[in-house]
């Protein structure tokens, strides 16, 4: 068992999500960073998808109630195993009674902390990923909260420590598709001119940017556009001419104009990008 001491900002339950639900209106929601999620869960001998705990900017205090193998990962909050230190992405055993804390994170967004065994609380279609969107899902963590551990894997990792660079406050470049609306702008290559930078309204939903160098996207066509569906990464622009990154918790169907959609592949570091924080769309 793991007893929740302290959260900051947010910490959520999740795993990679509830596919196969979209013809009940139902996102797959699951880990905003997924290859921080799996790392983690491979640094314990989990299975990848195993349910973790992902934590927003970090103040998150945990106490071991039993032996517990413990790993984080994604952006890198200092960790301390009661007063020591300890390396970022590397294996920790707490004994009974021990604590694990994480301070905020100076880069990066979301952190990662997966435990041998998976925290194993009631799967909600399939799934044990909080949707924010929906609600679906456990409630957010609060202090006094007692979270069960599964039995842990027989297979055990073969690493200490896994060499994973931080994530950087450097601009943020992130590869992406025009389309599949990019015909209703008078100019969609605008989207991969100057740079962009994260506004304060962003969360598991979507991130929304503000224009930071460069020409605005501006619409050609006016009219409504009928309710679709959207992907995760689609970049969503709204009559501010803001656009919206969809992360995890995106909706399936959406009514503004879609000029690109971000690459699979760089969706989990687009999860990191925090408010402030300059991108750069590169044409894929």
């Amino acid at each position: 068992m793991i007893r929740v001491e302290r959260v900051g900002p947010l910490a959520t339950i999740q795993d990679l999500g509830r596919p196969g639900w979209f013809d009940s209106g139902v996102g797959i929601s699951g880990a905003a960073d997924r290859a921080a999620l799996r790392l983690a869960n491979r640094l314990v001998g989990n299975p990848e998808g195993a349910a973790g705990i992902e934590v927003l900017l970090g103040g998150l205090e945990l106490s071991a109630q039993r032996h517990l193998t413990l790993a984080v990962t994604g952006a890198p909050a200092p960790a301390f195993v009661d007063d020591r230190p300890v390396g970022p992405a590397s294996v920790l055993e707490l004994e009974e009674g021990q604590h694990l804390r994480l301070g905020l994170a100076g880069t990066g967004l979301r952190s990662y902390v997966a435990v041998r065994g998976g925290i194993d609380i009631a799967p909600v279609l399939g799934s044990r990923s909080r949707d924010t969107m929906s609600g679906i899902g456990p409630d957010p963590l609060r202090p006094g909260d007692v979270l069960p551990v599964g039995s842990p894997p027989r297979t055990y990792p073969i690493v200490d420590v896994a060499p994973v660079p931080p994530p950087g406050g450097a601009p943020l470049t992130i590869r992406a598709l025009l389309g599949p609306r990019d015909d209703w702008f008078t100019d969609p290559g605008a989207l991969f001119a100057g740079e962009w930078m994260v506004s304060s309204d962003t969360d598991r939903v979507g991130a929304r940017l503000d224009r930071r160098i460069g020409p605005p996207l501006e619409r050609r066509i006016q009219d409504e556009l009928p309710t679709e569906g959207v992907a995760l990464g689609s970049i969503q622009v709204p009559p501010s001419g803001q656009p919206v990154v969809f992360l995890a918790d995106h909706p399936i169907t959406g009514g503004y104009p879609v000029v690109a959609v971000v690459i699979d592949a760089d969706v989990d570091a687009m999860a990191q990008a925090r408010p402030g924080q300059t991108v750069r769309f590169r044409r894929y």
